[in-house]
């Protein structure tokens, strides 16, 4: 019998045995494993690790090399650093040379405030920016007014083809105009009769009799001491220029050789996609006429000189991901621009007028802003965008006389200067005041390129109102062509990961949205209608609060049974899960969340966000003060106007009678307010804009550097703007 043998003597016999001959196995060097329980990385959680503070280190960094090797120079020179003069009142003073550095970084400092209808744009050294007509007149084959057939605006109506006789004016805008401005007289007779106002019963009568037979006078054209200078154009056609921009693109006659067209890149505060067909094209335009801007107003002849350069570009409060990137390429990466700072309109309007807390109305051309600022922030929930303004004044203005038989009946505002015409009219003659409803006799000239000067005659009597008053009725406006062209050249921003739509949205907008598309909706300011609309938006601590108190009062020792209900039997589908629960024939029901949120923003582009403004003020207050009636309070005391439409005489005192018919019981706080010390509404916010250009260096990290942007793009974004991106 064979005894039992070791387990080392069977692996020697078997071969099996291991040999070692002290070689690695691999040369690749071999990492310990971790211990799982107690591990953890440092990725990206030292501010080291991002570009934007690291460029930010070392901007601080080569400044006080410089401040070092400045007080050297200094030392050197005999003159003694950081001494202070003192002049003969024992008021401090500022050095020479601290001077002459704050002038020379000012000098420098550019402030960029477009808008649909203007372009605002100046240096920091500037006291008031310089205006330019947002603008762009390209060559073309028919001007804008031969577009369409010649078709004229505010469209007239057409009978079996046929626009109806002059004797008919009341008839070229349909009845629904009709309806509603007859509507809107009576509603102000009545009103005026209600605070002792005089109204003569036959005032339409006078105005349209007069209207109807007083003919024009001509004047020659040496005989006009206030003529206008037009474009010049060469002879041949072929040596013209490619385009115009600024005023000078408004004042090409419309019958020129070659043909111009006019293109405004800007429509109701977005990119005009109506009159666009290629995104390389608005590009450009847009780069133009910034280019055009630095050379004329700024005396920057040489686009290279522009990296020597910082500027603060003002863009709207509920902004497009896409427009903004769009002009932070353009500035950078077309133009040149050294330094680049993203500000929003409310918030630079706060810095212009010194307010630390207030509710911003701006009243643009084409665009109504609303959003509360407190102590240095935009409330995003209270951000609004209404797409109306001082443009659609115009139009109705032009409308409503020309249903009281306007002696122009040609007005055309496609024609470049007939929009002049508009505009001047409404600046000179439109107002609040119920005092000044009354028959008024007035003249303009009528300037054309090729022909004489006429001299019209004509009265006013309750148009020049009723037509601001478009702002708090606005369905008196026209909204069919506001919307045409969305989302057909610029894209919809959508989501770096998961592709869902990812522009701003506020709970106050889609209050507006809900009810200009017919559904129910808050325009009273109460919370809980927005529970069920915020769909993108941050849920208020408010609403989180109510649903508190629902589950147990103050009063009772008790606590309320529970809102949300009881759960269903088992088997029963759920309709908040992606699929049905238990054994049930029901087919399998799976709902992407991407496609959900694509096709609420759809929906969104598709109605034309219009509310009363006095509706649309209250909206934006009551998101902005989250239930607090103490700030509520301090936003309603903090009412201020900017914007050319705000110029309108007595809209301030107008607007705040409406605030407190509709908030009686915070009559005493509601206060509307121009901004301070006489400064001009249109201005406010660049103003604004300056004052925060002017701040240290050193202080503010919101500038954006060509390095940075080259290496990171739009995505730099995220860690310099004082907004949420």
């Amino acid at each position: 019998m064979v005894g039992k043998k070791s387990g080392r003597a069977l692996m020697r016999e078997e071969g099996l045995e291991r040999t070692d001959n002290n070689m690695e196995t691999t040369s690749w060097p071999q990492v310990a494993p971790i211990n799982q329980k107690n591990y953890y990385t440092e990725f990206m959680k030292r501010e080291d690790q991002y570009l934007a503070f690291r460029t930010q280190e070392e901007e601080a960094r080569n400044r006080m090399i410089q401040e070092a090797r400045d007080k050297d120079r200094a030392l050197a020179l005999g003159v003694q650093p950081g001494t202070v003069n003192v002049n003969d009142e024992g008021v401090a003073e500022e050095t020479t040379a601290s001077v002459a550095t704050k002038e020379a970084y000012l000098s420098k400092l550019i402030i960029i405030h477009p808008g649909s209808q203007n372009l605002r744009i100046g240096l920091g050294t500037d006291a008031l920016p310089k205006t330019v007509p947002m603008v762009i007149a390209r060559k073309w084959k028919e001007s804008e007014s031969e577009e369409d057939g010649g078709e004229p605006k505010p469209k007239r109506l057409k009978v079996d083809g046929i626009v109806p006789a002059a004797a008919n004016p009341e008839k070229w805008f349909g009845e629904d105009f009709a309806n509603q401005y007859q509507a809107m007289c009576s509603e102000l007779r009545t009103r005026m009769r209600g605070n002792k106002r005089r109204v003569l019963p036959n005032s339409k009568e006078l105005v349209i009799n007069f209207n109807r037979r007083t003919p024009y006078d001509e004047i020659t054209e040496h005989n006009d001491m206030n003529r206008i200078e037009w474009t010049e154009l060469p002879s041949n056609p072929k040596h013209a220029p490619e385009y115009f921009t600024g005023q000078a693109a408004l004042r090409i006659p419309e019958v020129s050789n070659p043909r111009y067209k006019l293109f405004w890149p800007i429509r109701n505060g977005m990119v005009n996609e109506k009159d666009y067909r290629d995104r390389s094209q608005i590009y450009h335009d847009i780069s133009k006429i910034f280019e055009e801007a630095f050379k004329r107003e700024l005396g920057i002849s040489r686009l290279k000189d522009l990296v020597n350069y910082k500027c603060v570009f003002l863009i709207p409060d509920l902004y497009e991901r896409k427009y903004v990137e769009m002009m932070l390429d353009i500035l950078i990466r077309d133009l040149g621009v050294g330094k680049v700072c993203l500000q929003q309109e409310s918030l630079s309007a706060t810095f212009g007028a010194g307010y630390s807390i207030s509710c911003i109305v701006d009243i643009g051309a084409q665009k109504t802003s609303i959003c509360c600022v407190d102590e240095g922030l935009c409330i995003e929930e209270s951000r609004i965008n209404l797409k109306m303004g001082g443009a659609d004044i115009s139009e109705t203005f032009v409308k409503m006389m020309l249903y009281d038989h306007f002696p122009y009946a040609e007005i055309n505002l496609k024609r470049r200067y007939d929009y002049l015409l508009a505009e001047e009219l409404k600046q000179k003659y439109c107002s609040m005041d119920e005092g000044d409803v009354t028959v008024k006799a007035a003249e303009f000239h009528l300037r054309a390129a090729g022909q004489d000067t006429r001299l019209y005659h004509f009265k006013t009597y309750d148009e020049t109102m009723l037509s601001v008053m478009g702002l708090f009725k606005p369905s008196i406006f026209e909204q069919s062509s506001k919307l045409e062209g969305r989302r057909t050249v610029i894209p919809r921003s959508v989501d770096l990961y998961d592709g869902s739509p990812n522009d701003p949205i506020s709970s106050a907008q889609l209050v507006v949205i809900e009810a200009a598309g017919g559904k129910t909706a808050s325009v009273n300011g109460t919370q809980e209608s927005t529970t069920s609309l915020a769909v993108n938006s941050t849920p208020s601590r408010t609403q989180q609060f109510n649903l508190l108190s629902r589950l147990k009062d103050e009063n009772e020792l008790t606590p309320r049974s529970s809102v949300a209900g009881s759960p269903g039997p088992e088997g029963t589908p759920n309709p908040d899960r992606d699929t049905p629960l238990g054994d049930s024939d029901q087919p399998l029901i799976f709902r992407d969340p991407v496609l959900e949120k694509t096709k609420q923003a759809e929906e969104r582009d598709k109605v034309v966000p219009i509310m009363p403004l006095d509706h649309a003020i209250l909206e934006s207050l009551s998101q902005g003060a989250r239930g607090d009636d103490r700030k509520m309070r301090d936003f309603f005391g903090g009412i201020m106007l900017v914007g050319g439409g705000s110029k309108t005489p007595a809209l301030l005192s107008f607007l705040e009678t409406r605030l407190r018919e509709l908030r009686p019981f915070y009559g005493k706080e509601i206060l509307v307010g121009p901004p301070p010390r006489d400064f001009d509404p249109q201005v406010v916010a660049w103003k604004g804009g300056s004052v925060f250009g002017r701040l240290s260096p050193s202080g503010n990290d919101s500038w954006v550097n060509q390095e940075e942007y080259e290496k990171l793009g739009a995505r730099i974004l995220v860690h310099k703007c004082m907004f949420p991106w």
